[in-house]
């Protein structure tokens, strides 16, 4: 590999197994991939294990790639999820809606958010509803004018100590966490011609 842009680093992990995968990120083909099973839950004791699972591959993978992995987009399916549903109204005046009409209240929600869960971080923000002038959508229309407009908004939230705990242990490797991914979100998007969680999640990040 040329760059670092050309390929992109996963790490899987649940309970069962950890995986690391590797994709070319303009084609998504898989580069590298390498598991481990685990015999019980991830716990503290775990984390001993996915210290030796990277130190297993990740010298691998750089001989491979003839590169040094600098960042690493992890993956998690865990129950340590923490989901936060908040609604916010807007008065709109008659003025159209557009994607641009939403970054103020969509940033106020992500303050109050923050503000009030200080010890989580947020993973994904999904807006679940848009109620345009009483009239429920599930995606935002295109060329439609109101008077007001409320937003029904998840914000999918993690540990912070248990984010801090993964970059401890990337640390030793000099990579950093890219970004952390719920699984569960990733697996929406699965279909046949996309059964591969790793390269829907390149699929995804890339838009």
């Amino acid at each position: 590999m040329d760059n670092e842009l050309n390929f992109e680093t996963y790490l899987f992990i649940n309970d069962k197994k950890l995986i690391i995968c590797v994709i070319q990120s303009t084609t998504y083909k898989i580069i590298y991939k390498e598991q481990m099973i685990l015999s019980d839950s991830f716990n503290e004791l775990k984390f001993k294990r996915l210290n030796d699972f990277l130190e297993k591959n990740i010298f691998k993978v750089e001989k491979i790639l003839k590169n040094f992995i600098k960042n690493i987009f992890i993956i998690l399916d865990s129950t340590e999820f923490f989901p936060i549903e908040i609604s916010i109204k807007k008065d709109n005046n008659g003025n159209l809606i557009k994607p641009k009409t939403l970054i103020y209240p969509l940033n106020d929600l992500k303050t109050l958010c923050q503000s009030n869960f200080q010890d989580k971080k947020i993973i994904h923000m999904l807006i679940e509803n848009y109620r345009i002038d009483n009239n429920n959508y599930s995606f935002l229309p295109d060329d439609l004018s109101c008077n007001n407009f409320s937003l029904d908004v998840k914000f999918i939230c993690l540990s912070k100590n248990l984010i801090e705990k993964l970059e401890i242990i990337l640390k030793r490797y000099h990579i950093l966490i890219n970004q952390v991914l719920c699984a569960s979100y990733i697996e929406n998007f699965l279909d046949e011609n996309h059964p591969d969680v790793f390269t829907t999640a390149s699929r995804i990040i890339s838009g």
